[in-house]
């Protein structure tokens, strides 16, 4: 089982403890037009309308290149930081945006369940809920995927309005604790006073939660200059957590946006680009801080589009892909690329060729340094030698 603090290296040196940031794109990423497979000409075949052109590609080799907006992530691929990993899915693929996202947030594409497979993480890695903030989400309200009742995590929309709280004067605010103690845990715990003493608990860690946040801006300073949109500030105030050192293990952001049925070419172009500028900003910041050794992020999105253009865009799909980027992941191709023929569809779209549970198990054994069965809800392959260090 993985500490939850920092420990000492076998050297009698200090070590880090491994830290994840999800990017979850929301709404269904063109993975066609985010990694083109310019080389195959099934591909202009299909996309007559929004196909990224030959001349724009960032060619990584003879047969594949990112979209053009990708600039800073392909600098980053250059330097051997991003693992691009083809064809991720699950068996039955569900074109539901809400479905979807909910199997890859709770790792159960069978049942429909409440926890989520963080959750499970947060859990392992602070077992006795000594750190409030051991996980923390930017954005509103808490993603399914952190939750799991009885495990807190914080979900923070504004770093800095999250903290005001904490400009309460100590007794007051011990009073406010006290509040919520008298109002919401009975002194006689039965079966259906549980649900009221995890809301309660719920709002003691956000108390809690939020004087431990309210040092992070205090302590930070940068020359970064990020974006005034919604992702580059929530990665802002991640690197402000972070480098805060207040322990946490996991983090959570969002970009939305990626339901391209319509006007895709200028619609993804403007989503990459804003990935793309955060994501590389936000390394930045890590390594100005010397902070970015024990950091790495995965993207993901619930599913692809169809492999056939609508004439504006695409439509729901499958046969998706995900990003690990970061100083310890070993860059380059993680998977075959789904293949384009015809034959080999899947109702019009892209065939996965690997379980996202072989993804997240792999974070799990080989960086993390935790037994990811119970927490994928089973045992799958597993991606060999992605990252510099195994259980950093």
């Amino acid at each position: 089982m993985a500490n939850s603090t920092n420990g000492i290296d076998g050297n009698g040196g200090t070590s880090k403890n491994p830290v994840l940031v999800v990017v979850q794109l929301s709404g269904g990423n063109d993975f066609m037009n985010t990694v083109v497979p310019y080389g195959d000409p099934f591909y202009y075949d299909f996309r007559k309308t929004v196909g990224v052109k030959e001349e724009n590609v960032l060619k990584i080799d003879d047969n594949f290149g990112l979209h053009p907006s990708l600039g800073p992530i392909k600098t980053m691929y250059d330097a051997g930081d991003v693992a691009i990993v083809s064809g991720v899915g699950y068996p039955v693929p569900d074109r539901s945006h809400f479905r979807s996202m909910d199997i890859w947030h709770t790792a159960e594409p069978s049942t429909v369940i409440a926890e989520g497979w963080l959750g499970r993480v947060i859990r392992e890695l602070d077992p006795n809920q000594q750190n409030v903030c051991t996980g923390v989400s930017f954005g509103q309200g808490l993603p399914r995927a952190m939750y799991l009742m009885g495990t807190p995590a914080i979900s923070v929309a504004q770093l800095e309005g999250y903290g005001l709280l904490t400009s309460i004067a100590g007794e007051r605010q011990r009073k406010a604790l006290n509040a919520f103690q008298r109002m919401y845990i009975p002194e006689e715990i039965d079966e259906a006073s549980m649900v009221l003493n995890h809301i309660g608990q719920t709002g003691i860690d956000a108390m809690t939660g939020a004087e431990m946040l309210a040092v992070a801006p205090e302590r930070y300073s940068s020359t970064i200059e990020y974006g005034d949109d919604a992702l580059s500030q929530s990665l802002k105030g991640i690197a402000q957590v972070h480098t805060a050192n207040i322990g946490t293990r996991v983090f959570y952001a969002q970009l939305p946006g990626f339901d391209t049925h319509g006007a895709q070419i200028a619609t993804q172009a403007g989503l990459l680009s804003n990935l793309a500028t955060s994501v590389s900003d936000f390394f930045e910041d890590l390594r100005e801080h010397k902070a970015s050794d024990n950091v790495i992020m995965m993207v993901f999105t619930e599913f692809g589009r169809r492999v056939r253009d609508n004439g504006n865009g695409t439509d729901h799909g499958s046969g998706g892909g995900a990003f690990l980027i970061g100083d310890q992941v070993k860059g380059g191709f993680y998977a075959e690329y789904p293949s384009l023929d015809p034959a080999n569809h899947l109702s019009g779209d892209l065939h996965f060729n690997n379980d996202f549970r072989s993804l997240y198990s792999t974070i799990l054994d080989e960086y993390f340094g935790i037994a990811p069965e119970p927490i994928v809800n089973g045992k799958f392959e597993q991606f060999n030698g992605m990252f510099e260090t195994a259980g950093v």
